[in-house]
């Protein structure tokens, strides 16, 4: 499945991973996923790697991905996001989600490496 997910309950971090041809069916189901999960914690932080994803969404989609994301933050109360991309298109596109979702995370950022966006919430989860 092109969407995974793990939850690192010591860090409250949910790690989603988007590769290859990524639909928006699947990143919707992705949120219904992650809401049912039991082992979500409230107010988690999310890594988002795109960097295996080899489509790009358009701006349609990126506007339903992010209304799905503010209807889970209520459940979820997602803490920081730090998006991964390994693409020019994706920088854009993840800029184009991060600002249309961060009313609904405490910080937002894109990276280019998921080394620079893991030092970054682990300064937030140490503040």
């Amino acid at each position: 499945m092109p969407v995974t997910y793990r939850i690192d309950p010591e860090l409250r971090r949910i790690v989603t991973i988007c590769s290859g041809n990524t639909t928006l069916a699947e990143v919707l189901s992705h949120f219904d996923e992650l809401e049912s999960d039991a082992n979500c914690p409230v107010g988690a932080d999310v890594l988002l790697d795109l960097t295996g994803m080899t489509s790009a969404p358009n701006i349609g989609q990126m506007r339903s991905a992010a209304a799905r994301a503010a209807d889970a933050a209520r459940k979820v109360r997602f803490g920081s996001i730090a998006i991964v991309v390994g693409s020019e298109i994706l920088f854009g596109m993840a800029r184009v989600f991060e600002a249309f979702t961060e009313a609904h995370f405490t910080r937002t950022g894109v990276f280019r490496s998921r080394e620079a966006a893991e030092a970054w919430l682990n300064q937030s989860t140490a503040n």
